[in-house]
């Protein structure tokens, strides 16, 4: 207890002594003396007496003092808040030359308080006036003004100049602020090195957005070696500070495991801190989450709820989410007039996935009246963005003629496109226009090539097609089992599969499958695959040589239409 007793004596004993110092001279009529008292008051939060050693300098003309008292009639400090009480004293101590009350003063404009009119002409002065006494604050504003144009004309290099006079002086804002025209290249040439410099600089200070920007730099590799988990460090030095950018950020890389071990759960807490402080991004993010049920039990409706606070805020894919989800009737009543109102919201900005839907929305008649020729004109806006599924639908609107002029060369270049990025469905259109020859000269090696492409990427009609170049030889060498491996895959269940896998069959004599596949085929009411079996009873093709069954396969093909089979029962006799 006595050590305890001790130890507090020796940290107030500093204090007391300085109070003792200055008391004497300050009752005996000493301003600065005064002043220091009061803040000796006032870092005790003894307001009261704080202002009394204030009015007391300040009735001397001390501006210290007068900023002071400014400061306690505007946070209510031992007297009732008055913010035009507190600006007249800003302006007294301003007049005095004191830079901290003439920084203050410009704020005053700058923001339009304690009864001033908003005056940024008027801020630039009096930051001005401060910012020449070397004072950092007013430095960075006065750069602010400049960058931003508010009560000067905008000038990027005269805003690096005052920012790095007060970024040089240690203040961690103006770091940011001139590492962010490194970035851009703003007033000085870009340089991402330069950029990071200044951007840890602040960071090291426990700046937020220092530190947010630093982990942008990591994650990109911009002006250092890219680093996931040096990212991750910053990112959360900045979202344990409450950035809400830094939160999102930090959420996503939990998501999708970049320098962190993924963990959905984690991506949530972080996604619903972004959220809930209104940031547009983590609330869709975390929308995102509901949607798929990652890291959160599936939640349709919530998501919703998520998509619409970030989509209200004009957040554009948010927007698309919430329009998908109109149109799908998921979390919400179907209703695709709402999606087109979300996906026009989006659309409008730009959003390439919501021009395409929209695009859809006009072809398909879905909550707008049918109109290709607008379905073409969102499809092209989304395709010029590179949108593969615009550039794919832009692509079947010039092959069918609908909203523009039939044009199977435009068809065949929107169509190679979206193949070149990978769309299956324009893969497999491209290769039927080297097929048949629409709008490119006919080649059955290029057509196999972009079916085939089409095909591995799961694509059922394209491993149709493909066993049909097999079967018959074109733009490959000929290969009936390869054909037959096609067909299969293309899990196609019409009567020609079935004879196409047949005659392959037949053709390499393996009659008994062949027979086999025909009969599947006959079963449902192939003609080609009645007659096909009558043939092989006819001829005695892996079975018995049976005339009446060759007529009754052979009356069936001819009952289904089937043109040959009137040829086959003539050899047969009827």
């Amino acid at each position: 207890m006595k050590k305890n007793i001790f130890l507090l004596a020796m940290i107030l004993c500093p204090l007391f002594s300085f109070a003792q110092e200055f008391r004497a001279a300050a009752e005996n009529g000493d301003a600065e003396a005064q002043t220091k008292m009061g803040n000796y008051h006032f870092e005790r939060k003894e307001y009261t007496q704080a202002l009394e050693w204030y009015r007391k300098a300040e009735a001397q003309g001390n501006a210290e003092a007068m900023i002071q008292i400014a400061e306690c009639y505007e946070n209510g400090y031992g007297v009732t808040k008055d913010e035009k009480k507190g600006v007249e004293y800003e302006k007294k101590a301003a007049a005095l030359g004191n830079a901290k009350a003439q920084c203050w003063l410009g704020n005053t404009y700058h923001n339009g308080y304690g009864g001033e009119q908003q005056d940024y002409a008027k801020a630039v002065e009096w930051y001005r006036k401060a910012a020449e006494q070397g004072n950092a604050d007013a430095q960075f504003w006065l750069g602010d003004c400049y960058y931003s144009g508010k009560g000067v004309t905008k000038d990027y290099a005269k805003a690096v100049e005052w920012f790095r006079k007060a970024a040089e002086q240690g203040h961690a804002t103006a770091q940011n602020a001139l590492g962010n025209r490194y970035y851009n290249g703003e007033g000085v040439t870009k340089d991402y090195a330069k950029a990071v410099e200044w951007y840890t600089k602040a960071a090291e200070q426990g700046h937020a957005w220092g530190q947010y920007n630093l982990g942008d730099c990591y994650y990109s590799g911009e002006g250092v070696t890219q680093d996931y988990a040096k990212a991750v460090e910053w990112y959360r030095k900045a979202a344990e500070q409450g950035n809400a950018d830094a939160q999102n950020c930090l959420g996503v890389r939990y998501y999708l495991g970049e320098g962190v071990t993924k963990d959905y759960a984690k991506a949530v807490e972080w996604y619903t801190k972004a959220a809930e402080q209104g940031h547009a991004w983590g609330q869709n993010n975390l929308g995102n989450c509901y949607y798929y049920g990652n890291g959160v039990t599936e939640d349709e409706a919530k998501a919703v709820e998520w998509y619409r606070k970030a989509a209200e805020q004009g957040n554009a894919t948010a927007q698309n989410n919430l329009g998908n989800r109109y149109y799908n009737g998921e979390g919400v009543t179907k209703d695709y007039a709402k999606a087109v109102e979300w996906y026009t919201k989006a659309a409008e900005q730009g959003h390439a996935t919501a021009q395409n839907n929209l695009g859809n929305c006009y072809y398909n008649g879905n909550g707008v009246t049918q109109d290709y020729a607008k379905a073409v004109e969102w499809y092209r806006k989304a395709a010029e963005q590179g949108n593969a599924n615009a550039q794919n639908n832009l692509g079947n609107c010039y092959n069918s003629g609908e909203g523009v002029t039939q044009d199977y060369a435009q068809a065949a270049e929107w169509y190679r496109k979206a193949a070149e990025q990978g769309n299956k469905w324009a893969q497999f259109f491209l290769g039927d226009c080297y097929y048949h020859g629409k709008g490119v000269t006919k080649d059955y090696a290029k057509a196999v090539e972009w079916f085939t492409k089409a095909a591995e990427q799961g694509d059922a009609t394209a491993y149709y097609v493909l066993g049909i170049c097999y079967k018959n030889g074109e733009g490959v060498t000929q290969d009936y089992t390869k054909a037959i491996d096609c067909f299969i895959k293309s899990n196609n269940e019409e009567p020609s599969t079935s004879f196409f896998i047949g005659d392959c069959y037949e053709k390499m004599k393996k009659y008994t499958k062949a027979l086999e596949w025909y009969k599947k085929g006959d079963a449902n009411g192939s003609g080609e695959c009645s007659y096909s079996i009558g043939f092989m009873y006819y001829k005695g093709m892996g079975v018995q040589k049976d005339l009446s069954k060759a007529r009754e396969y052979a009356k069936k093909a001819e009952e289904r239409g089937y043109s040959l089979a009137k040829q086959l029962l003539n050899s047969i006799g009827r």
